[in-house]
């Protein structure tokens, strides 16, 4: 499992005294602001503090410690940050994107394997899984009449198939 997860881009600069604009990666600003420290790589090597966050229209207004010019801000533009995930918390049930990728569906009552999770999309109502194989993408909504277990540890995601959801033989 990766330990620092991508929380947002650095977009743009916003005013004089080195603020940026962050375009959310995750859920919700209340996510992001559970982060005292997030960083400028994917592997902790670069931290920095965080001053303030704040929600402007769909992103985030974001101050690092350090960056107190419209200067130092724009070498940080088009940047991305990480998160620990070990300095946030998510609810019991919930999964990161990260680690949900790579996972094996397999139908719960036979075991047939239906591929691998490539990405996870939303358009709204609920996730939607992009499973793989050979080539073949197939769409499933993470609904629980049909996604009936996650189990990161071990990549798998165990599936209640319904008629339509693969081709029918």
């Amino acid at each position: 499992m990766k330990q620092f997860l991508e929380v947002g881009k650095l977009n743009n600069t916003h005013g004089i005294r080195g603020e940026l604009k962050l375009t959310l990666w995750c859920d919700d600003i209340d996510y992001l602001r559970q982060f005292d420290v997030l960083y400028l790589d994917d592997k902790g090597e670069k931290p920095v503090k965080v001053l303030s966050v704040r929600p402007q229209k769909n992103m985030a207004i974001i101050k690092l410690e350090g960056i107190d010019t419209i200067e130092k801000a724009e070498v940080l533009k088009g940047g991305v940050l990480y998160g620990n995930r070990d300095d946030a918390e998510i609810d019991e049930d919930a999964n990161y994107i990260a680690d949900l990728i790579g996972c094996y569906v397999v139908d719960i009552d036979t075991e047939e394997e239906y591929g691998r999770v490539v990405d996870v999309l939303n358009y709204g109502s609920c996730d939607i899984y992009d499973i793989e194989s050979w080539g073949k993408h197939t769409l499933i909504p993470a609904t629980p009449d049909i996604v009936k277990e996650i189990n990161t540890e071990y990549q798998v995601i165990r599936i209640k198939k319904m008629k339509g959801l693969f081709d029918e033989d």
